[in-house]
């Protein structure tokens, strides 16, 4: 597979303070990447700095092949880029901020794109009302159009289905998709929408603190993870006292409430698991068990709390 984007002991600070701190990745052409972590962990210095928009302090960085500290004006031309705060001209239509970008980057007789474009992401009815009648949802599809009239290699998305619907955010995700696998366009993907990122990201890194603790598919970083196996049991009652019964299984090593009445977060050891639901359904009617260790979350959640640890 070709290399799109790479950097190797990329560096940035102020004041002496790293943002961000010796992150080296490798990413592929149509590979979906995603960037997690909280507010102040790095992620959008290190897009700004895949731009060119932000000179790195140490390190090296590539991107289509090109170095951005010296050729910003061509990576800008071959980079599609969503930011989180999207911004249009609101006196002009949809469409005719389109043609407005499509004749910054130099593209003839776009109309018949801009046209798939605005299908494509769901405003093919209202490409020809003025943006600041838009929702920010609506803003949101447009930048996503927006980024794509130039055909990218690379697509970069800051948070891309922020204010849009649950239906929208389906159509989104399965757009990304497409782009990926039908067209190779590289995608790296910026969220705190950790479900979302799951669904479709190949690979995924996750920030702390301006480093990078671990980074890989999902299900890699969860086999990587030690300790218990962590389950959701669903009882057919809800009962406070059900949690201390189940804090007595002898398999179990951990009990916290679930989200929805009936629902406990177990930790098992691994290799008795079948005898942790045995039991459990013995305590009271079980009407589900669900695996969590490859969730996202819990994944993200455990990483985060292990830097925490080892920080104090």
């Amino acid at each position: 597979m070709v290399t799109t984007i790479k950097s190797k002991s990329l560096t940035k600070a102020y004041d002496g303070h790293k943002v961000v701190d010796n992150l080296n990745l490798d990413i592929t052409s149509g590979e979906i990447f995603g960037l997690l972590g909280p507010n102040g962990a790095g992620k959008t210095t290190t897009i700004l700095m895949l731009l060119g928009l932000v000179e790195p302090t140490s390190g090296e960085i590539e991107v289509l092949g090109l170095d951005p500290r010296r050729n910003p004006l061509e990576v800008k031309r071959r980079v599609g880029f969503l930011p989180d705060a999207v911004g249009f001209y609101d006196t002009m239509t949809g469409r005719e901020n389109l043609r407005f970008t499509a004749r910054l980057n130099g593209i003839e007789d776009a109309e018949e794109k801009i046209d798939a474009l605005l299908e494509e992401v769901g405003l093919a009815d209202a490409g020809d009302q003025r943006v600041g009648e838009y929702s920010r949802g609506m803003k949101q599809r447009l930048g996503l159009a927006d980024a794509l009239v130039k055909g990218p290699g690379v697509l970069i998305l800051d948070e891309p289905t922020t204010a849009i619907d649950p239906e929208g955010v389906a159509e989104i995700l399965g757009m990304i998709r497409r782009l990926a696998t039908e067209q190779g366009v590289t995608i790296l993907l910026s969220s705190h929408l950790l479900h979302q990122v799951q669904a479709v990201c190949d690979r995924v890194a996750i920030f702390v603190d301006g480093k990078v603790v671990a980074q890989g598919p999902p299900h890699e970083l969860a086999a990587q993870q030690r300790g218990p196996t962590r389950v959701e049991f669903r009882f057919d009652e809800d009962d406070e006292a059900l949690g201390q019964r189940l804090e007595g299984l002898a398999p179990v090593q951990s009990v916290t409430r679930g989200r929805i009445p009936g629902a406990w977060i177990v930790g098992v050891e691994p290799a008795r698991l079948s005898e942790a639901v045995r039991l459990a359904s013995a305590e009271a009617p079980l009407i589900g068990v669900r695996r969590l260790d490859d969730d996202l979350d819990a994944i993200y959640r455990r990483y985060f709390e292990s830097s925490e640890e080892k920080s104090a």
